[in-house]
């Protein structure tokens, strides 16, 4: 039995967390062996000694403040530091209420937090959140422990459950704006997720490629199969999710369904050549995923990750 995404349902926090521990991480402690100390490495070092040189030590190591007052050369000894710092940096506007089956893009987006901020908490690591839908909602600082994780899924499940303001003007998604914020408020190097469908105003590849210049960075990168080729359903009444135009349109003509797709892959180019310039990595997750497979693929690229050109992407789900 594989995990899959749930259905959107009301759920609590607890509940979603409990049933992910239960069905995913379980399961994942057999897989990985417990090799959770190669994915989530620190990411500085403290000084920790001064010591003579010996013929084998990096000479780049010398203090040679310390050298000239002794007359002798000594070296600096390092700790490095094993926990990390992670952040999920998360895109919850309105084009993630869309899934052309029973499961949203929301409801996968909350589903691979709750178990990648899982791994990290219980393992002595620290996670934090900046939570964007239209505007920077919340920036959750970095902690520790099961109950922070709980905290940071019931903002994301609250916003969620979260109706518009009648007659409130649509907002468009800049997210440039949330990921220029996470760069103000995230001082410390850490590992940065961006979820998000990447369905936005130009312009946030620039900001992308600043935090992967102090930070390491992974695009998480959610879509639904309906958004790159439609099938032929006849008559269909569209709507943005985030403007609410609608558009009748009949997918019955061929003609119609090979532009549609022609859109697509320029938009699927166009994203695949903003994430190489960023130089971050993504990992890409369908609504039709396997939750299990797509953290087995994190897992991969983090093992892989000394040996992958930047902006390198995993392979997707394969078909069923």
């Amino acid at each position: 039995m594989r995990s899959k995404a749930m259905p959107a349902t009301t759920i609590t926090p607890e509940a979603l967390l409990h049933r992910l521990e239960w069905t995913v991480l379980r399961r994942l402690d057999g897989l990985l062996h417990g090799d959770y100390r190669t994915l989530f490495r620190g990411h500085g070092v403290d000084l920790a000694d001064l010591r003579e040189y010996q013929h084998s030590d990096d000479v780049r190591h010398i203090d040679w403040n310390v050298t000239a007052r002794l007359q002798t050369p000594y070296v600096r000894v390092y700790n490095e530091e094993r926990e990390t710092s992670a952040w999920f940096l998360l895109d919850l506007t309105s084009s993630l209420d869309f899934g052309s089956g029973a499961v949203k893009k929301r409801a996968v987006a909350a589903e691979l937090v709750g178990v990648l901020a899982r791994m990290l908490a219980r393992h002595g690591n620290r996670v934090g959140a900046v939570l964007y839908s239209g505007r920077v909602e919340a920036v959750i600082p970095a902690g520790s422990g099961r109950r922070h994780v709980l905290h940071i899924l019931h903002r994301m499940l609250a916003m969620a459950e979260r109706t518009p303001a009648k007659g409130a003007p649509p907002s468009e998604t800049r997210l440039q704006e949330l990921l220029q914020s996470a760069g103000h408020a995230i001082a410390r190097r850490s590992l940065l997720f961006v979820v998000s469908d990447f369905i936005s105003a130009p312009g946030w590849d620039k900001p992308l490629a600043q935090l992967s210049q102090r930070h390491e960075v992974l695009a998480v990168r959610l879509y639904d199969p309906l958004e790159q080729e439609l099938p032929d359903l006849g008559f269909v009444t569209m709507q943005d999710a985030e403007s609410g135009e609608q558009l009748f349109v009949d997918t019955n003509d061929r003609g119609f369904r090979k532009r549609f797709a022609a859109l697509a892959e320029a938009r699927e180019e166009a994203l695949r050549a903003a994430f190489a310039h960023a130089g971050v990595d993504v990992l890409e997750l369908s609504t039709e995923d396997h939750l299990m497979d797509a953290v087995m693929r994190f897992a991969d690229l983090r093992k892989r990750r000394s040996s992958l050109t930047a902006g390198g992407v995993l392979p997707r789900q394969p078909e069923h």
